[in-house]
């Protein structure tokens, strides 16, 4: 059964789905949903992951310890595990992780990864930037990706 439960945080309201006893997707605010696919339900996991959250937000919290499980191919599940690696309040670029994951070419498709990661913020993706330190997408926004990084470089 997958589960989802709103969660309201510093940057909107965050929807978190579980399934089989492991977060799968996080949703930002006024992204699409396929609420038909949940039931709306608030199981222990959900409340750890909104609690989580809560103390990553306030400060407290630089590393999740949540059972993961997003989908996708074992190159983008390569590049995730690359971008969980990222310290608190650091950043690293296309590239690095290109190169991490053993194909310093594989800017893009690592850029492609970063951009399907369904677990956002329990999996790091708004601490990869540009090369050249310019800030590039984020499913919730630059300007999310701005408050992120801010908070982390606050309470680093």
């Amino acid at each position: 059964m997958k589960n989802l439960y709103y969660y309201d945080t510093p940057i909107g309201r965050l929807g978190i789905a579980e399934e089989n006893g492991s977060i799968t997707n996080l949703y930002f605010h006024g992204e699409n949903i396929p609420e038909q696919d949940y039931q709306l339900n608030e199981t222990p996991l959900l409340k750890d992951a909104g609690r989580q959250l809560e103390e990553y937000f306030a400060g407290t919290r630089k590393d999740f310890s949540l059972p993961l499980a997003p989908k996708g191919t074992n190159f983008m599940s390569e590049v995730w595990e690359a971008l969980k690696r990222i310290p608190y309040g650091e950043t690293r670029s296309y590239k690095d992780i290109a190169e991490e994951v053993g194909n310093a070419k594989a800017c893009r498709a690592v850029g492609m990864a970063n951009n399907r990661n369904p677990i956002a913020i329990f999996i790091p993706c708004h601490r990869v930037i540009g090369t050249n330190g310019s800030l590039i997408g984020y499913g919730g926004g630059l300007d999310t990706k701005v408050l992120l990084l801010k908070l982390e470089t606050k309470y680093k």
